[in-house]
Formats: structure tokens, C-alpha cells, sequence
């Protein structure tokens, strides 16, 4: 096994950090083209249908991290046969879920629609964007496993080269079949389509050595009992961790529109600094992943520990520079998103909290990747049932005590109790390394 070190880890870091700054570019390039067209129906179909097919993606999300961790562990005890065979369960259960998204279309749409109605118009060319991105759901969630894949191994360099390519034809065939072709909506959709199978023949060439000499023995355990009982187990933590998490982000949204129309602004503006946190501490949280996994796979708790501590480490470091920046320029971004007088006002008044954000919540992404890595997905599940239940009592205590003020105060308890309960159940990390 290759030694931790700072570098090992900036290595794994630092491609998904760049990764990540192209995922907003692509949603503001989308927008940007259909809107040269002056068709408020068409934003708004692109808008409505880029959510319903995003959050039947997400559904699946699961998929990479569970991925991640296995293969991470494989690759720790040197078992070259397992590390391909957990490729090949996570294609077949990201190709059948794929096929069963396209096969179950009609009733997902019409769901979709009448929990969130639009107009006539906006619900047709939806309909349309839709029917032809539903194609592209077999690529798109057999790409969430080849790169937890690429992940696990520490491969980021290649996730980065995979995120640059679909943006990149995807931006490209945007400019040309809307505004070349003229085709609209359904260029919209079309060249995302076609976006997401070229990145599925990209992925599959950069894990192509999961294809070469250890295929076929990694297809004769594709059906390990054993195996198979720990890759659901994972998953469904996995998920249930992510649900409770969307649950939890979803009520402060709630919670916040009873304040006003000036405030749920003020607070959809603020949340971007998040969504920058979470962009930029990500690549730290899944060098965890890699490291941890692969350590806890080697039997090695000296390195399990070295790894869990560099990240932290670098995960800090990060959190403190992004509070200084967010310090001292979180009145222009805020200028830069909003124009509203109103809105920059309020949303001024509550910056210090997303100053605190990244200080207060770096610990618990790490403590995230660390503990998929390790596989106690379990921990994570109860550990967040933990923490939500803290964050259910703040919000019912500081809510009424300071409005919005304590609507913030109570997300900052939620990040801290989730770094609590994760820091209690560290140990079980490294006594899991020792006796594997």
C-alpha cells in the first residue's frame, strides 16, 4: 500500500475540486442558450424538467458512494478479482435501475406533474425535454458507479477528465442544435442526451482495466451471496442517510418562506455559499474515501488513522480559507446575485452565519467520507437520526425565540451534531482496521 501523505491526498483532492466548479457552469449555460430565445415557456420547461429528471437521477446517487467504498477496500487487501466484480454488480444494478426509469416513464412524469403543476405549455414542452432525457437514465446511473469506482482508487484525475468532457459536448451541441439548428427545447434535452452515453463510452474506456485479466474472475463472484448482502446493506444507509439529509435541507427551505418573500430570498441567495462549501470540501471528503477504504481494506489502522487525520487536516484549512473569503467578499456576491435592495439587506444581516458554515461543518464531511470508506454506513444512518433529532429540537426552541436568526442557528446545531455523533463513533474506524 502506498504511503498517506499530504500530497497523496491533494492528489485525490484537488481534481474533484476543479470538477466540481464546472457542475454550476453547465445549468447557467443551459439557461443562458434557451434563453435567447425570449420564450419564458421554454426557460421554465427546461428548468421544471432539468429537476424532475435530476431528483430520479439522485434517487440512485447512492450508487457511487457504496461503489466507492467497496472498491477502496478491494484495492486495500489487494483482491484484484473483487475490486472488478464490485464494477460489475454496480453496472448491472445501475443498468437495470436505468431501464426501469425509461420502462416506468409515463406514471414518473404524470407524478411529477401533478405534484408540481405548471401551465399548458410549460407541462408540453416539459413533456417533451423529458421524453427524450429519460433515455439517457441507463448511462447516467452507470456513470454514478464508474466513477465511485474511479474514486475508490483513488482515480480523480480521471472523474475530472470525465466531467470536462460531457460539459464540454454538452455546452457545445447546446450552442449548436438551439441556437444553430433551432430546435429548441428538444435541442436542449438532445444534446444532454447525447452528452451523458458519450461520457458512459468515456467512463467505461478510463475502467477499462476492471475489463482486462481480473474480469472473469470477478464475473464468477458477480453473484457472491455474500457480497451482495453488504453492497444493499450499504446502499441502503446510504440512501437513507441522503433522504433524511434532502428532508432536513427541505424543512429549513419550508421553514423560511413563512417568513416572507424578502427573506426566502435573502436565504435561496445565502445558500449558494453552501453549495460553494460543499463544491470545494467535497474533493477532501472523498480523498477519505479512497484512503480510509483502502486502508481499512489493508488491515492497517496506523494508515487508517494517518489518513482520517491528513484529510481533516486539509478539510479545515480549506473550511477557514473559504470563511475568510466569504468574510470579505460576501457583500459583492451577494450584490452579484441579487439586485432586490431588500434582499441584499437581509441577506447582509445573516452572512455571519455562512461565514460560521464552513468552520462548523467541515468535520462532518470528512467524518462522512471516512466512514463510507470504512463501510459503517450503519453508524452514518443512526448517527444522522441522531443529529436531526438535535436539529428538530433547535428548530422548535430557536425558531420562535429568533426567526430567521435562529432558523440559521439551528442548521449550524444540525452540522455539529452530525460532527458530534461521528466523532463518538470514530473509533469504531480504527478498531475495524485492527481486526479485519
Amino acid at each position: 500500500m502506498i504511503e498517506i501523505t499530504h500530497g497523496r491526498v491533494l492528489r485525490i483532492a484537488g481534481p474533484i475540486v476543479l470538477s466540481n466548479i464546472t457542475v454550476p457552469l453547465l445549468g447557467a449555460v443551459d439557461t443562458g442558450v434557451i434563453g435567447q430565445l425570449g420564450d419564458p415557456a421554454s426557460l421554465g420547461a427546461v428548468g421544471i424538467g432539468a429537476v424532475i429528471i435530476t431528483t430520479f437521477y439522485w434517487a440512485f446517487g447512492f450508487l457511487r458512494m457504496s461503489t466507492s467504498g467497496l472498491v477502496a477496500q478491494a484495492e486495500g487487501a489487494g483482491d484484484q478479482a473483487e475490486r472488478s466484480a464490485v464494477l460489475q454488480r454496480a453496472l448491472v444494478v445501475g443498468a437495470a435501475a436505468g431501464l426501469a426509469l425509461v420502462a416506468a416513464q409515463v406514471a414518473l412524469f404524470a407524478a411529477a406533474f401533478a405534484i408540481a403543476p405548471a401551465s399548458a405549455e410549460v407541462e408540453r414542452l416539459a413533456g417533451q425535454y423529458l421524453s427524450i432525457r429519460i433515455w439517457g437514465a441507463p448511462a447516467t446511473i452507470a456513470i454514478y458507479a464508474l466513477t465511485g469506482w474511479l474514486v475508490g482508487l483513488g482515480r480523480t484525475r480521471g472523474v475530472l477528465v470525465l466531467q470536462l468532457w460531457q460539459n464540454g459536448v454538452n455546452i457545445g451541441l447546446d450552442f449548436w442544435f438551439v441556437l444553430g439548428l433551432g430546435w429548441g427545447v428538444p435541442g436542449v434535452a438532445a444534446s444532454t442526451l447525447i452528452a451523458e452515453w458519450s461520457g458512459l463510452a468515456l467512463a467505461l474506456w478510463l475502467t477499462r482495466d476492471a475489463f482486462g485479466p481480473s474480469f472473469r474472475a470477478g464475473f464468477a463472484r458477480l453473484g457472491d451471496r455474500v457480497a451482495i448482502r453488504r453492497m444493499f446493506t450499504t446502499s441502503r444507509d446510504i440512501m437513507g442517510r441522503t433522504v433524511i439529509l434532502m428532508l432536513s435541507f427541505t424543512a429549513f427551505v419550508f421553514l423560511g418562506a413563512r417568513f416572507g418573500d424578502v427573506t426566502l430570498a435573502a436565504n435561496q441567495v445565502l445558500m449558494q455559499f453552501l453549495e460553494v462549501t460543499a463544491f470545494a470540501l467535497d474533493g477532501f471528503a472523498f480523498a477519505a474515501e479512497a484512503l480510509v477504504g483502502q486502508a481499512v481494506g489493508a488491515r492497517s489502522a496506523a494508515q487508517t488513522r494517518a489518513a482520517g487525520r491528513i484529510c481533516m487536516q486539509w478539510g479545515i484549512g480549506g473550511a477557514v480559507g473559504l470563511a475568510a473569503i466569504f468574510a470579505v467578499t460576501g457583500p459583492w456576491v451577494i450584490d452579484l446575485l441579487t439586485t432586490s435592495p431588500e434582499v441584499r439587506a437581509e441577506a447582509r444581516d445573516y452572512l455571519p452565519w455562512l461565514v460560521a458554515a464552513p468552520l462548523i461543518g467541515v468535520a462532518a464531511w470528512i467524518y462522512d467520507g471516512i466512514f463510507i470508506g470504512a463501510l459503517l454506513t450503519g453508524d452514518m444512518l443512526k448517527a444522522m437520526l441522531i443529529a436531526v433529532a438535535f436539529y428538530a429540537l433547535a428548530l422548535a426552541v430557536l425558531v420562535p425565540l429568533g426567526g430567521n436568526h435562529g432558523l440559521w442557528a439551528a442548521l449550524m446545531v444540525l452540522n455539529a451534531a452530525r460532527t458530534a455523533t461521528l466523532w463518538h463513533r470514530y473509533p469504531k474506524v480504527l478498531a475495524l482496521a485492527e481486526r479485519r
